[in-house]
């Protein structure tokens, strides 16, 4: 198995997009996203929509979340549409600096096993600091055959799970929300504000340095090893609003050299509807 790095700063991407074959992903999500990646995206980069392809978003928020997985077999064929292999070298980038749906596909790629996955540091934005070619309009396709998969390999926590947890000191719960959503200052998004009892906030944005690019290993190793304490993957649960910005703070504790923790999919979407606990302020 091949030891690659989650995260690949945009030069050493640019040398690897000429030097040798490597897929683009963009995955920026958002209003207009589609259309705006047709009129400029980083040379050869196919474009992948969170709500239709990285998710399968049902009419009941509050079973699941806002961004459920895809169900696997239909996430294979959407890696066959994009060419995507066992074999294939995969950079994904947004332009939220990787915060949103780069991170999702990345944790989607590493949970079926995929090794040779990385999210451009800084996103769409950086690549454009030492010009890295654009293109607009189609890219052309090439489908392969299946992906073969079977399951999710990553460690998920359902919210029957976070609810006990919410009572066992031995788990650690990360909600990566800005603190005013935390801490149900306002709700820009879900029906109802709060954070789930117990669980900590460690802000996405506290991954990243004063230019928004990923902090060094060695400081997010120091940062998580402090927040996590004594516990090991197992025992603690990473969440957002809808199971999408959350895998930015799995990638950055994967960039730490750290076992990948619980993603708790459905998060605050589904959480905020099901008549939990909830908390407000710091409580």
């Amino acid at each position: 198995m091949e030891n690659i790095a989650p995260i690949i700063q945009v030069k050493e991407a640019l040398t690897l997009v000429k030097s040798q074959s490597v897929l683009l992903i963009d995955a920026t999500n958002g209003p207009n996203a589609k259309s705006n990646y047709l009129k400029k995206h980083l040379k050869g980069a196919l474009y992948v929509d969170l709500n239709t392809q990285l998710s399968k978003i049902e009419d009941d928020v509050s079973q699941g979340g806002r961004h459920p997985l895809p169900l696997i077999g239909d996430f294979s064929k959407t890696l066959s549409e994009l060419g995507i292999s066992p074999q294939s070298h995969v950079i994904v980038y947004d332009n939220n600096k990787g915060a949103n749906a780069a991170s999702r596909f990345w944790w989607m790629m590493k949970s079926v096993g995929h090794d040779k996955i990385q999210v451009l540091n800084g996103g769409v934005q950086e690549a454009e600091t030492v010009n890295f070619p654009l293109a607009s309009g189609i890219e052309k396709t090439n489908p392969v055959a299946p992906y073969p998969v079977e399951s999710w390999k990553l460690p998920m926590a359902s919210m029957e799970e976070v609810e006990k947890a919410t009572e066992d000191k031995d788990y650690l719960i990360i909600d990566v929300r800005e603190p005013g959503r935390y801490r149900g200052e306002h709700e820009p998004i879900d029906l109802i504000s709060g954070h789930i009892p117990g669980a900590m906030n460690i802000p996405l944005a506290t991954n990243l340095d004063a230019d928004g690019l990923f902090l060094p290993a060695a400081q997010l190793r120091e940062k998580y090893e402090k927040a996590l304490g004594h516990r090991d993957q197992e025992h603690t649960i990473v969440h957002c609003g809808s199971g999408v910005t959350a895998c930015h703070t799995l990638l950055a504790i994967s960039h730490a050299g750290l076992p990948t923790p619980k993603l708790y999919v459905g998060s605050w979407s589904e959480w905020s509807r099901n008549d939990k606990p909830i908390k407000t302020n710091e409580g």
